[in-house]
């Protein structure tokens, strides 16, 4: 219940993961998030606007404004809001990368990187230590 909080604007992405939300209630010069389309019923009284019955945003019958690529299935991710699975062996930007992600390459770089500027950082900064 969102009645009493003195909200002029809901930004889109504050209910991003509240995929089970089945019941909101609002003020009544907001609309409900993700637009009235989200929800299954909206009831507007004087004192807020009641948004209920979440939908699912991938099982509509209507073309989806937000299409996966190829290689993905769409999930809910919250009132009006989709996110796009990479399926299979995909990865990566828009799941166009097949295989498996190169962790050993990228740890191993990742690494490396690490202990170099370490031993960089302990090297140039050691001679400014005190000395007991």
């Amino acid at each position: 219940d969102l009645t009493e909080n003195p909200l002029t604007a809901v930004p889109r992405a504050s209910f991003r993961g509240f995929t089970h939300l089945q019941s909101l209630a609002v003020p009544p010069a907001l609309e409900c998030p993700g637009g009235s389309d989200a929800w299954q019923d909206v009831t507007v009284d004087r004192s807020s606007r009641l948004c209920q019955g979440q939908r699912n945003p991938c099982n509509s019958s209507e073309q989806l404004a937000w299409p996966c690529p190829e290689n993905s299935v769409c999930a809910p991710d919250g009132p009006g809001l989709v996110q796009c699975l990479c399926g299979g062996p995909f990865h990566g930007y828009r799941c166009l990368r097949e295989g498996t992600f190169p962790m050993l390459l990228f740890g191993g770089i990742l690494g490396t990187a690490t202990v170099s500027l370490s031993l960089l950082l302990w090297g140039t900064q050691r001679r400014k230590a005190k000395s007991p």
